[in-house]
């Protein structure tokens, strides 16, 4: 696992104070990131991606609550089941709050939320004080990017590029709806 320096932990939360996109490494492959509050900085990954506005993205999380400002209050039970799943490589998909920018939930009234098992995320979230958007490194119909190095030839300078090893998982995350239990991708 990749450990983040506090050099670059720093660097990365000036990044992400001035609407930066990050990539990094996930469970499955690597991430284009943002601060999930930061409408300028979402409509940079959906441009850099060429992806239609109508779709939400993803928003990680080291733990269950990084994800208050975005999810409405979930009761008791729900939590309980929730530790079934996280962490984990689950997507679920919750009902949102005030808060959360339009442009992050595209056309929907609910977020997909994951709580990461990938421990260098987790790191990065719990040093960076705050969950990321989540959604695979590529433009819209190509292959999600596996390493550091494809990362830097096909994004260049849009991104600030964190080094890293992706996960084991060969598939991106199963996407359940909470409310109906759905699988909604799997």
């Amino acid at each position: 696992m990749y450990v983040y320096n506090h050099k670059l932990i720093q660097q990365i939360k000036a990044h992400l104070r001035n609407g930066g996109v990050i990539a990094y490494p996930t469970e499955s492959c690597y991430g284009l990131g943002c601060d999930p509050f930061n409408y300028r900085a979402i409509n940079r990954i959906i441009r850099i991606k060429g992806r239609s506005k109508t779709k939400g993205l993803i928003v990680i999380a080291g733990k269950l609550e990084q994800l208050n400002k975005l999810i409405q209050p979930l009761p008791a039970s729900s939590k309980t089941e929730l530790a079934h799943y996280w962490p984990g490589f689950y997507s679920l998909i919750l009902k949102v709050t005030r808060k959360v920018p339009r442009n992050l939930i595209g056309a929907h009234r609910k977020i997909a939320v994951r709580v990461t098992q990938h421990r260098a995320v987790q790191q990065l979230c719990r040093e960076l004080q705050q969950p990321l958007v989540s959604t695979s490194a590529n433009k819209t119909g190509c292959k999600p990017i596996k390493s550091y190095r494809e990362c830097l030839r096909q994004f260049g300078k849009q991104v600030l590029v964190l080094p890293g090893l992706i996960g084991l998982e060969q598939k991106p995350s199963t996407i359940i709806d909470w409310e109906s239990k759905k699988i909604l991708r799997k």
